[in-house]
């Protein structure tokens, strides 16, 4: 499998403007830029969220994978990628993610549940390309 996601920008960083898109069409000429990744509240995109997003998708349809292998089927998982960037040096790094789960999962039992989530965690391709602290809080409901 090959997908690409493009980005196109103009202007110096501060005032510039960019936008992305998504071989699907998911994201097509979606605004990102400074103000979006730097300033809370702003219009727009930036390369953090998307890569939460990337991550919580990925981790989620790993698990989904596990559980089926295990006879287990969700009802419902809801997972948020909390993406943590942090100026190291002359730059900045992303130096956290933390996953926060929640699932419905008939017939489940928590051992087996946390034993399983923490496999998705470490199976998961966007977990494995990131340079980073990978942290996961999974809860049953």
């Amino acid at each position: 499998m090959s997908t690409f996601g493009k980005a196109v920008w103009s202007g110096g960083l501060k005032d510039g403007k960019g936008a992305i898109s998504t071989k699907s069409g998911a994201l097509k000429d979606y605004p990102y830029g400074f103000a979006a990744r730097f300033e809370d509240g702003k219009n727009g995109t930036n390369p953090e969220e998307l890569i939460g997003a990337a991550h919580a998708g990925c981790f989620t349809m790993a698990l989904s994978n596990i559980l089926g292998q295990e006879g287990l089927t969700a009802e419902k998982m809801e997972t948020q990628a909390d993406v943590t960037l942090m100026k190291q040096g002359e730059g900045f790094a992303i130096t956290k993610v933390h996953l926060t789960l929640t699932a419905k999962i008939p017939g489940a039992d928590e051992a087996k549940f946390q034993d399983l989530a923490a496999k998705a965690k470490a199976g998961c391709p966007v977990s494995k390309v990131l340079n980073a602290e990978i942290t996961m809080e999974a809860k049953l409901v």
